[in-house]
């Protein structure tokens, strides 16, 4: 996800292939590839997916060890030697609120049980411009949502992330306003391609990925799929994102992936698959516009991006 600000180095908002090979090695003999702490959720029997056309997934330890949470340090392989062993992910509650019917604090299982998992193989690509194809393993957001019951007025769904200092030493720094905030409008949010992640790769999502409950909104840039989800918040009005408020210019609320609308910086035309040499063509809405591309209709996209 994202982002250069003063003082950053150059190696965390590039995807050069020399840092990332090297991060790699460093950091997969140093942070477990798997998830640690149990959360008891029966993950057994699932949905399988498939991935899309021509894709296989991204290797577990890449997308494993070069993660964005700025939560627990903003170099790409800090969170996987960080978050381990600091994030508690059990016991771990959600709060819901907002315009809806039957606001309150719920525990993960009690998210997660009333619903099938389901496997889904989706690409992720980075604002940075780099990109995974990742086996997710989740519950569709908008089955979860319309428990809660959402009233007319619910135009937009609201997000938060933990934000612990004693388990998260990026907390102590002022790269963003803590805590972490995104948006999604409803019917982004109720659309079946979105999934609320429990997992991937058949496992326990690992800390570093956003333990125990995070969102994939796989047509979006990646810093939208927010990690480590403590809140949840029916709102009329539109959100405004941890990003859009540290850059308005360059983040705007909807994010969809769009190579013909360039970040201020880059290009997004092109993209680099992690584990790969060559860059390739970004698709439009990251090759979901079949499914989603009625979501903006007469929609102007460089000026909603």
């Amino acid at each position: 996800m994202l982002i250069r600000r003063p003082g950053l180095r150059e190696s965390q908002v590039t995807d050069q292939s020399a840092y990332l090979n090297r991060r790699l090695f460093l950091a997969a003999g140093a942070a477990s590839l798997l998830p640690g702490p149990a959360l008891a959720l029966n993950l057994a029997g699932y949905q399988k997916g498939e991935a899309p056309a021509g894709e296989k997934p991204t290797p577990l330890e890449a997308v494993t060890t070069y993660n964005n949470f700025y939560e627990f340090g903003t170099d790409k392989d800090e969170p996987a030697r960080s978050a381990p062993g600091r994030l508690k992910v059990r016991p771990w509650e959600v709060v819901v609120e907002g315009e809806c019917a039957k606001p309150g604090r719920v525990a993960l299982d009690d998210i997660v049980k009333p619903h099938r998992l389901e496997e889904r193989i989706y690409r992720m690509r980075c604002v940075e411009g780099w990109s995974m194809v990742i086996p997710w393993l989740g519950v569709p957001l908008g089955a979860v949502l319309a428990r809660f019951e959402p009233t007319a007025k619910a135009k937009y769904v609201h997000f938060t992330t933990l934000a612990d200092p004693e388990q998260m030493p990026g907390i102590r720094s002022r790269v963003l306003d803590w805590p972490y905030v995104e948006g999604l409008r409803l019917d982004e949010a109720t659309h079946p391609l979105t999934l609320l992640a429990v997992g991937l790769y058949g496992a326990e999502l690992p800390a570093q990925n956003g333990a125990p409950l995070r969102l994939v909104v796989p047509w979006k840039y990646g810093f939208k799929s927010i990690k480590s989800i403590v809140a949840i918040r029916f709102t009329e009005t539109q959100p405004r994102s941890s990003w859009m408020k540290a850059n308005p210019r360059e983040y705007g609320f909807y994010s969809n992936v769009n190579p013909g609308v360039d970040h201020p910086r880059w290009s997004q035309a092109t993209e680099r698959r992690i584990g790969e040499f060559r860059r390739r063509d970004t698709l439009m809405f990251n090759g979901y516009g079949d499914q989603v591309a009625g979501l903006y209709a007469g929609m102007d996209l460089k000026a909603n991006f």
